[in-house]
């Protein structure tokens, strides 16, 4: 169902995509405009000319939706001033990320604190809605922006602010979680010194290496090994 805060005209032509059963999913003008029309979309090779400082990666595409968030704030005013994201998923997926990063950096960028409250349904009310099978792309993209933000204050030394809910803290130095090891793993991580690094996890926290280097075991397994 409806937020119904909805406006009624957003759903004016609603876009019915069938299953192969006949059942339809109703698509708001605004979800397709944006999965036409993506704002801030990340252009294959721009990584290299886009200047940021904070990076969120949610998801996986071997298992389903990958959303990637670059984000640059200005440091003086704590505002998101540009973005840019990459998604690898369906057009619910693909226009969730888009809204998100309109809304982020509309009006002179949006602050960090203010960003950091974004839920996942301000994001469908401002697409019009989705099909209730789509709804999680929305909490992907809500998750995406939050570990942008906590690679943020990562890379500028704030390691207090980083949110850690629902999430294990393995090095109780830096707040590196578990869900961090886990997506260094995915980008590549092999090694303790492949994690240090690029996290710098247990350098200061010695005593938490053991429990790195099995979650480090784990993750390989899990993604990598047949």
């Amino acid at each position: 169902m409806l937020n119904k805060s909805i406006k009624k005209e957003n759903l004016e032509n609603p876009v019915d995509i069938r299953n192969t059963d006949g059942s339809g999913w109703l698509y708001s003008d605004i979800v397709k405009d944006h999965f036409f029309n993506p704002r801030n979309f990340m252009q294959y090779g721009e990584e290299e000319k886009f200047k940021f400082n904070g990076l969120g990666r949610v998801g996986s595409p071997a298992c389903g939706d990958e959303m990637v968030l670059w984000i640059l704030v200005d440091e003086k005013s704590e505002k998101i001033i540009d973005c840019r994201w990459r998604t690898f998923g369906c057009g619910s997926a693909i226009a969730s990320t888009s809204v998100l990063s309109e809304m982020i950096i509309e009006n002179d960028g949006m602050k960090l604190e203010e960003a950091l409250k974004i839920k996942p349904q301000d994001i469908l009310e401002r697409l019009g809605g989705l099909p209730a099978r789509k709804v999680h792309c929305s909490v992907l993209g809500d998750k995406a922006l939050q570990e942008a933000i906590n690679d943020y204050f990562r890379q500028t030394g704030q390691h207090n602010r980083i949110i850690t809910a629902g999430k294990k803290v393995i090095d109780k130095v830096l707040n590196i979680t578990d869900n961090d090891i886990e997506e260094a793993v995915l980008e590549g991580a092999r090694t303790l010194e492949d994690l240090q690094k690029k996290l710098k996890v247990g350098v200061g926290d010695p005593e938490a290496i053991p429990q790195i280097e099995e979650l480090l075991k784990f993750y390989f397994e899990k993604y990598y090994e047949v």
